[in-house]
């Protein structure tokens, strides 16, 4: 299958090169030069315009920042430049309602489109283990897990276009509030006497089990490797999950939703933020406590 790729940022690139590694014939697109020479290295071909980038091809993956960048690429570059029926896939996290109207766009146009979302990091991009939280009809969702499957560990088809951002805001909203939780807890047991390693072994193994603790554990030194053990860097970047906070406290609004913990966790991670934190991993938040 021919697909473009627009967007080799730290998670894209990783993905573009898990296409190239089953098969695919990948065209590449970015705005960094250097994101361009690494995609070269993994086997893309690349293009510096999206339009080329995406004539001839089966199918779009996009990777871009925010829903404004989405909207503007696919009006402008993608829905009309791109081969009819080709289907597009974005992987953004974006806002809902961005989602939803540039997939109108695009089926207006006569493409077919899924929003995919995905959470697992860096890590799991570059070792194709993500998970993608789909949204979009029954069929454009079948021919999308042909392009996700070598990206993915898991491909889960959430319901109709717009449902992959609900379920990806749901997510790093409770991710966000177990950080936080797990971070209290564990500079509690500190202060309180307790060997925050012993504290892991046994909250692990009991009802405080959750990923954040088990598998991401954000102390330094304590249960599993993360970037807490390298000064927090690498990972998943505080400014990053504020913005998914924001895009979850949109969401709520939206609907009518109660989430008296996400807005408090919201307010944390602006705060650390704005201290100066952003590029540090959101389990940096430990060292506030």
């Amino acid at each position: 299958m021919k697909i473009a790729f627009i967007g080799l940022g730290n998670m894209g690139g990783g993905m573009a090169a898990n296409l190239v590694k089953a098969g695919h014939e990948v065209q590449a697109f970015d705005l960094s030069p250097d994101a361009l020479a690494k995609a070269a290295e993994n086997g893309c071909t690349t293009f510096t315009a999206v339009p080329d980038a995406v004539a001839g091809v089966d199918a779009v993956v996009t990777m871009l920042p925010n829903g404004g960048i989405v909207k503007a690429v696919y009006t402008a570059d993608v829905i009309g430049k791109a081969p009819a029926g080709a289907l597009f896939l974005d992987c953004s996290t974006i806002d809902l309602a961005t989602a939803r109207e540039v997939a109108e766009l695009a089926v207006a146009a006569g493409y077919e489109m899924v929003d995919a979302p995905v959470s697992g990091g860096i890590a799991a991009a570059n070792g194709g283990t993500l998970t993608f939280m789909v949204g979009g009809d029954d069929a454009a969702f079948e021919k999308a897990k042909a392009v996700l499957d070598p990206m993915a560990k898991a491909v889960i088809h959430a319901g109709e276009i717009g449902a992959g951002q609900v379920a990806k805001m749901c997510n790093n909203m409770l991710l966000a509030v177990h950080m936080i939780g797990t971070c209290e807890a564990l500079a509690l047991a500190e202060k309180a006497g307790l060997d925050p390693q012993k504290f892991y072994e046994i909250s692990s193994k009991s009802t405080g089990y959750c990923w954040s603790l088990n598998d991401y554990t954000p102390a330094p030194g304590v249960g599993a490797a993360s970037p807490a053990d390298n000064d927090y860097a690498g990972g998943f970047a505080s400014a990053l999950m504020l913005k998914d906070l924001r895009l979850a406290m949109a969401g709520a609004g939206t609907a009518g939703a109660a989430v008296p913990l996400g807005e408090h966790a919201t307010k944390i991670y602006e705060q650390f933020v704005e201290a100066g934190n952003g590029g540090k991993d959101f389990g940096a938040i430990f060292t506030t406590l």
